[in-house]
């Protein structure tokens, strides 16, 4: 045999092995992109009635990034499906819901929630308004209680 046939002979051969270890190694450290095929029916629904309501109100209370207005629930869009099949996927796992919506917030931003939890930053930005309102009312009943007690021009 001649040398540059050997040398590709050799080569074939060492890639194949390399590829059947690397072929056996994937399954192990990679993570299924889907739910397992006995969660799901026909429908694409969770077969688990705790698991699909769990499913719809965590759906309904994320919003959508691209629409903005809608839930990830009612939209369309490809992110949408994208975040749905994330939340299927966590449910399937086993994840509570305080746990995914953490995820979400983390990954996403408080936005990503039509109902974001009360801490001190939320707390500012709902009560600034009320605050404006009141610190409103407190000038006009002042100014208006000072100009009653001036004399009136004649």
């Amino acid at each position: 045999m001649s040398r540059h046939f050997r040398a590709v002979v050799l080569s074939s051969a060492l890639l194949f092995c390399a590829s059947q270890s690397l072929a056996e190694q994937a399954p192990a450290e990679q993570a299924p992109a889907e739910p397992a095929p006995a969660a799901l029916d026909d429908h694409g629904q969770l077969q688990n009635p705790v698991l699909q309501a769990r499913f719809e109100r965590i759906t309904k209370e994320l919003r959508c990034l691209v629409c903005q207005n809608e839930s990830i629930a009612d939209s369309n869009v490809d992110l949408a499906a994208d975040l749905r099949r994330q939340v299927r996927e966590m449910l399937v796992a086993g994840r509570s819901d305080d746990a995914i919506f953490q995820f979400m917030t983390d990954r996403y931003g408080e936005f990503v929630r039509f109902a974001p939890p009360l801490t001190p930053k939320t707390a500012l930005i709902w009560g600034a308004p009320f605050f404006m309102v009141l610190l409103g009312g407190l000038i006009i009943y002042r100014v208006v209680r000072q100009r009653s007690r001036m004399p009136l021009d004649e």
